[in-house]
């Protein structure tokens, strides 16, 4: 058993894909704990799993669910994380911070490759993890059908350290490979022993050698003992399953019922063994001194910002002056027990525990909070999150616009995954995340939580126009108001470039016939004129050279040479036909290969181009997809994705060019209201 410092509390993650009975499962550990009284739907379920109107109304979680208990006389805190892609951000600073990860994975195979990122995440920061598949009652095939389909995905071993105990095609009990016992299952109850009957037996010595086989793959004197047909001693084989779960060599699989409370004690009991204490997670943090790490921050009303931290190192005091990475010193003005949506007031927070501290406006998630003065970053990177669906947003009533301003910058405060673009072309805030589900969720709280009633709108296109042939204009800006007039004479040459090429000017005046001092300004006043064209959109990949004009001892002026030059642009783009383009990205689409003609068809809809196809690295099953793709087609594609993908699909994308757009569609694009 790994040595855990006095009074440490251990923390676990839930994680795993929506629908799989994670919070369920929070809710079996704290009823089969003593922590709450009443199953979900009790008041009490209900302040711990999913408590916000939000998450109720969604039926699945969209935020962590933090809670604690106490088993055996030692305590544990554990993080519920969102399973749906859209709120996966949500985790990113949990994954490196706890002792370990409980996969929890439905007992169908064709549903394993929903474990995939999951375990893909896990293996990446280095985090211990078992997996624990729920809904074993509901199972309608062998777990080793599981495991068979999930082996592929994860680098560890899979390790089953249970069998099930059948009737007909209800599993109503299991068999500890490690300890070489049997229990039945008993509704609200521990599970009870019993005997081990022949057949089961002879199934628990096949099921047994096989976990030996794979711990002795990475210990030579279990290996020696195998081959010698010697029986390890079972202090070996537990001290072999801690050390080698605890690197990352297996992951072991147990499974149970959270609705029904089975084999939920079973895997309390293997945990309390079997977890490291916190410093394991200090290390891969590197986190060399006494500190808290900040899993989330929330604003909380009257109690205002929290950050939700795991404390490593020491015990945290109340007003405890904190260091953050960058040198800034606050004291915790607050600390507090989280139970759900429910705090409890805290003079000292426990090693290991998870706690919320008030006060400390600059915290943010990854952020370290050092108690011994010395300034400290996380040796963790946090994932990049770009966006993937945007919307514009405007308050209804202007009156709103500055309550506005503020909320959605607690909002992106809490949420990593969100962003704000302020889109000075377009005239547009776009409120951006990991899917419309997700940037609904924002809009949601924003009423709800700050009273904002907003208005969205999709975001405009960026659309360009430029020329399909050259041009010579003259023209002439003249104006006489008495006194010193206006008067500016040019004349200019107007040609295509290729494509991407922007803007060019040139001059070949001679003579003097504009002065030097001037042309300057013509340029300036030419570039007015491309910033709309007569298709209403900014006009490029145009070459304008000055070639001529005329000026005025007395009324010539750099403010009338640039209304001539501006004069002449505008003049002369109606005689070069004028055509629309629309800019188009380059994504990378990533998809598990059983789905990819269903994305070929689904690119093909937006008018897309597939460049090419190649495996996913380090990642077996999946594809990767080179596409070009119009960025008008790509603001709900991951909506789509989503869908033909069980959920998995994402897609990275960058400006790669302008391509021309004719017909009904160029037609439709500059009739849009700008």
């Amino acid at each position: 058993m790994p040595v855990n410092a006095a009074g440490a509390v251990r923390t676990l993650a839930l994680v795993g894909p929506t629908g799989v009975g994670k919070t369920a499962l929070l809710e079996a550990m704290l009823l089969a704990t003593g922590a709450v009284d009443q199953r979900a739907g009790g008041a009490a379920a209900e302040k711990i799993g999913d408590a916000s109107p939000e998450a109720r109304a969604r039926g699945h979680s969209v935020e962590l669910n933090i809670a604690g208990f106490d088993f055996l006389g030692d305590r544990y805190a554990v993080v519920d994380c969102p399973g749906a892609a859209e709120f996966t951000a949500e985790a990113d600073a949990v994954l490196p911070a706890v002792d370990l990860a409980i996969v929890v994975a439905d007992p169908d195979p064709a549903k394993a490759i929903l474990l995939q990122p999951m375990l893909q995440a896990l293996e990446q920061m280095g985090t211990p993890h078992a997996v624990f598949v729920n809904k074993i009652d509901q199972a309608r095939g062998p777990l080793q059908e599981l495991l068979a389909a999930l082996a592929p995905m994860s680098t560890a071993h899979l390790v089953a350290r249970q069998i099930p105990i059948s009737e007909g095609e209800r599993v109503t009990g299991f068999v500890d490979l490690a300890l070489e016992r049997a229990f039945v299952y008993r509704q609200g109850q521990p599970s009870q022993q019993t005997p081990l009957t022949d057949d089961l037996a002879a199934l628990e010595a096949d099921a047994r050698f096989h976990m030996l086989e794979q711990l002795a793959d990475f210990d030579d004197e279990l290996m020696e003992q195998l081959l010698s047909d010697i029986t390890p001693s079972r202090d070996l084989v537990f001290a072999d399953l801690v050390r080698e779960m605890n690197e990352g060599l297996i992951a072991p699989v147990f499974f149970g019922s959270a609705l029904n409370g089975f084999g939920v004690r079973r895997l309390l009991k293997a945990l309390r063994h079997e977890t490291a204490p916190p410093e394991r997670a200090a290390r891969r943090l590197g986190l060399d001194g006494p500190a808290g790490y900040v899993l989330k921050t929330a604003y909380a009303g009257q109690a205002g910002k929290l950050a939700f931290t795991r404390i490593f190192g020491a015990p945290m005091g109340d007003g405890t002056e904190l260091t953050l990475p960058q040198g800034e010193r606050r004291r915790a003005g607050g600390l507090f027990a989280v139970q759900g949506a429910g705090l409890k007031k805290l003079a000292e927070a426990r090693l290991g525990d998870v706690v919320a501290v008030g006060k400390i406006d600059e915290a943010a998630p990854g952020a370290v909070l050092s108690m011994d003065g010395v300034a400290r970053e996380a040796g963790v990177r946090l994932p990049e999150r770009a966006p993937l669906y945007a919307l514009a947003v405007t308050a209804q009533s202007r009156k709103d616009d500055v309550r506005l301003s503020g909320a959605l910058a607690k909002l992106i405060d809490e949420d990593r995954g969100l962003s704000l673009i302020h889109d000075a072309e377009g005239r547009q805030v776009l409120l951006a995340g990991q899917g419309e589900g997700h940037v609904r969720l924002a809009l949601d709280r924003l009423k709800r939580r700050f009273g904002v009633e907003i208005a969205t709108e999709k975001p405009r296109t960026p659309y360009r126009e430029t020329i399909q042939k050259p041009a010579v204009q003259h023209s002439r800006h003249k104006k006489q108001t008495g006194g010193h007039g206006q008067f500016g004479d040019v004349t200019v040459e107007i040609r295509p470039l290729p494509r991407g090429e922007g803007f060019s000017f040139a001059q070949k005046i001679t003579g003097g016939a504009v002065p030097k001092q001037w042309i300057p300004a013509v340029e300036q006043g030419v570039r007015d004129g491309l910033a709309k064209g007569p298709l209403g959109f900014p006009v490029t990949d145009v070459e304008v050279v000055l070639v001529d004009g005329a000026h005025h001892s007395v009324d010539s002026s750099e403010m009338a040479f640039r209304a001539a030059g501006r004069l002449a642009i505008e003049e002369g783009l109606k005689a070069c036909g004028s055509v629309l383009l629309e800019p188009v990205d380059r994504l990378a689409i990533f998809a598990p290969s059983s789905a990819l003609s269903n994305v070929n068809s689904a690119i093909a809809a937006r008018r897309g181009q597939i460049l090419g196809f190649a495996p996913r690295d380090g990642w077996p099953g999946w594809e990767r997809i080179e596409v070009y793709l119009p960025r008008s087609e790509r603001h709900d594609l991951i909506a789509e994705l989503r869908s033909i993908t069980q959920g998995l699909g994402a897609f990275e994308a960058d400006f790669d060019h302008m391509s021309e757009l004719t017909g009904r569609l160029a037609t439709e694009a500059a009739q849009a209201p700008a």
